[in-house]
């Protein structure tokens, strides 16, 4: 008998995935057990136990979404093409598409056991070299060479600052429901203060500590990042500015500190302009006008928190989580507003 721990909304045909699962990853045995996790608010992330080894499956969800956000094989061959150059990213096992056991399109990759920090910091945590393993990585990451190979495909050439105005702006107004601001004030100053783009990297587009596996005797040392469904090649400044929506500083208002989702507040940590600096300082680059990519990063997680927030709306999912995401949008459009004035 297989343990379920999934939401009957997400459940999927777990024979029919095993059997799969047997052919396509064999010497893993049978499934054990299946364990939806709970922090993700797009695809789906299901941890699979097996008689000898787990692994991860990700699947996209019913309801409304973003084409490219869940296109698992996208995700995929992102995953295989970057991990050469960038050893932090789980090992791609396994993939499906129109043929899938489960009805929707689905990868499996490897399981990196560790640890993932959410709101606080386990006592006595280094948090400086924490700090400091953070911003490097991403450095690191942006170091990546994307000239040749299969990173090369993902780089639509300049104009990626201009794209992701345009594109998060038509998302959030296509999924916009009216107990939400309708943002436009905020999208006209975008489309007119965007600056050109500053070069073309590796994007994580989600860069977040509740995003890494720390090593648990080493807090300091990231083992691997996760959830790269909105990476592409793209400029290191929009990446920076979206990572930036999410740190929380101490002195940030109450609306901010209601939604932290990582430790970015302990003491030792560094505020988003000494992030921001230190970074520059890391990769060489001339710190921007940041108020451009600050406003950008908060739209955009708007746009996001607003798609999750439809789906919700319009009774697409029933995930209790996403009962936040309607008054994370309101705040973060009026934070919007007052940055700009």
């Amino acid at each position: 008998m297989v343990e379920m721990q999934v939401r009957d909304q997400d459940a999927f045909d777990v024979a029919a995935f095993g059997a799969w699962l047997a052919d396509a990853v064999p010497g893993l045995g049978d499934i054990t057990r299946v364990f939806q996790f709970a922090g993700g608010a797009s695809n789906l992330t299901f941890q699979i136990d097996c008689a000898h080894d787990s692994v991860v499956m990700r699947t996209s969800p019913t309801g409304r979404k973003a084409a490219s956000a869940h296109d698992m094989q996208r995700e995929a061959r992102l995953l295989t093409a970057l991990r050469p150059g960038f050893d932090k990213v789980p090992r791609v096992l396994a993939t499906a598409g129109d043929d899938s056991p489960i009805g929707r399109p689905l990868f499996v990759s490897e399981y990196v056991s560790g640890t993932i920090l959410r709101r606080d910091l386990p006592e006595g945590a280094p948090v400086e070299a924490m700090a400091d393993t953070f911003v490097q990585s991403l450095v690191d990451l942006h170091s990546v060479d994307t000239s040749s190979g299969d990173l090369a495909s993902f780089n639509k050439g300049e104009g990626y600052v201009r794209r992701q105005v345009a594109g998060w702006s038509t998302r959030y107004r296509q999924a916009h429901t009216e107990d939400v601001p309708d943002g436009e004030a905020v999208m006209a100053w975008l489309d007119a203060r965007q600056p050109a783009d500053v070069g073309a990297c590796v994007i994580h587009n989600d860069w977040r500590f509740d995003n890494v596996v720390l090593d648990p005797a080493d807090l300091s040392r990231i083992k691997a990042v996760l959830d790269w469904e909105l990476a592409t090649v793209g400029d290191p400044f929009m990446d920076l500015g979206s990572a930036m929506a999410y740190w929380v500083q101490p002195d940030d208002e109450e609306g901010m500190q209601a939604f932290r989702m990582q430790p970015s507040t302990a003491p030792g940590m560094p505020s988003r302009d000494e992030f921001v600096d230190e970074y520059c300082r890391r990769a060489g680059r001339e710190r921007p006008d940041w108020l451009f990519y600050e406003v950008y990063g908060l739209f955009r997680l708007a746009g996001i928190a607003q798609q999750i927030w439809y789906r919700y709306y319009h009774g697409q999912t029933t995930n209790p989580a996403f009962a936040m995401f309607g008054p994370a949008v309101q705040f973060l459009i009026a934070r919007c507003d007052k940055l700009i004035g």
